[in-house]
């Protein structure tokens, strides 16, 4: 047994937050000697084993530090680390575009360790919010536990030294359970805020590839207008003549639309008249003539 082991051994056992849990009975060793867990007498809760990681050993007493808390420290701590190195990766690649090649197997290195923290996250996250719900049934037992001490109180079923000794415990009760809740509040606000900078960091470091493929994909693909421009207009009809129509009648000379010119030269051709018989009318003296004339050569 180490010396580490006999200071354990004996103690008194608290929470965080002042609340006594139990007392240290012996704890268990690796082949090394290094103390893996420690054995806790709690009491109507029978012993437990707690890992060492969760306990800090002081001179009178034991603290216990919950699973939760340490694991949610390990998480914003590694959270903020990738997030400085993808930032500090990308500045270098900004600044020497060179080094893009070997930069991009350190830049999938820390997406791929983001998305094991991202999978880590939701286990915590889901602890924080049962043990959320712990805290708040501790909450109203608490308060159901004062609210009856002053009922007893004002029907003069205990004496004002009970009645004081109930409100006090109950009061550090209430006192740690409000600590721890704003605690975990804490955290989550913290977890969430690091979730924000992953996505912002995420998104300006694919940006330029998504513009990127932005671009090919508007090339390639034709959009709405691009099929309306390549198909050509019709010739108005009906709209065109109405409005012309319309604006000789009113005597617009600007919006009449001149004929087109004739192209071909216009050729006049004189077809002959059929002929016409034509009579002469003689003079009645002349045909007396004529008739002296005849009778002359008959002679």
């Amino acid at each position: 047994m180490t010396q580490d082991d006999i200071d354990l051994i004996g103690k008194n056992v608290k929470d965080m937050y002042g609340t006594f849990m139990g007392k240290v009975i012996g704890t268990v060793t690796d082949i090394d000697g290094s103390i893996q867990s420690v054995g806790i007498d709690c009491g109507s809760q029978g012993l437990q084993q707690i890992s060492y990681e969760q306990l800090v050993t002081q001179s009178d007493v034991v603290i216990f530090i919950p699973k939760w808390r340490l694991d949610s420290q390990r998480l914003i701590r590694e959270k903020q680390l990738t997030l400085r190195r993808l930032k500090a990766l990308i500045d270098i690649v900004s600044e020497n575009d060179d080094m893009k090649a070997d930069a991009e197997i350190i830049h999938e290195k820390y997406k791929s360790k983001l998305v094991t923290l991202d999978e880590t996250q939701r286990h915590i996250s889901a602890k924080l919010e049962a043990r959320l719900t712990e805290l708040d049934e501790q909450m109203k037992s608490a308060k159901m536990l004062l609210f009856d001490a002053k009922v007893q109180y004002k029907s003069n079923e205990i004496s004002d030294a009970t009645f004081e000794k109930v409100k006090s415990c109950t009061t550090e009760v209430i006192e740690h359970v409000t600590h721890e809740t704003a605690e975990i509040s804490n955290v989550q606000t913290r977890i969430s805020n690091l979730e924000l900078e992953v996505r912002e960091i995420t998104s300006t470091s694919n940006q330029p590839q998504n513009i990127q493929e932005s671009a090919v994909s508007y090339l390639e693909t034709p959009g709405p207008e691009q099929v309306v421009q390549t198909i050509l207009p019709e010739a108005p009809t009906e709209s065109v003549e109405s409005t012309t129509s319309e604006s000789v009648e009113a005597g617009n000379p600007s919006t009449s639309i001149p004929e087109p010119p004739n192209t071909e030269p216009e050729v006049s051709v004189n077809f002959p008249e059929p002929p016409q018989q034509v009579k002469t009318e003689t003079p009645k003296e002349d045909n007396n003539d004529n008739d002296w004339l005849a009778r002359m050569e008959a002679q």
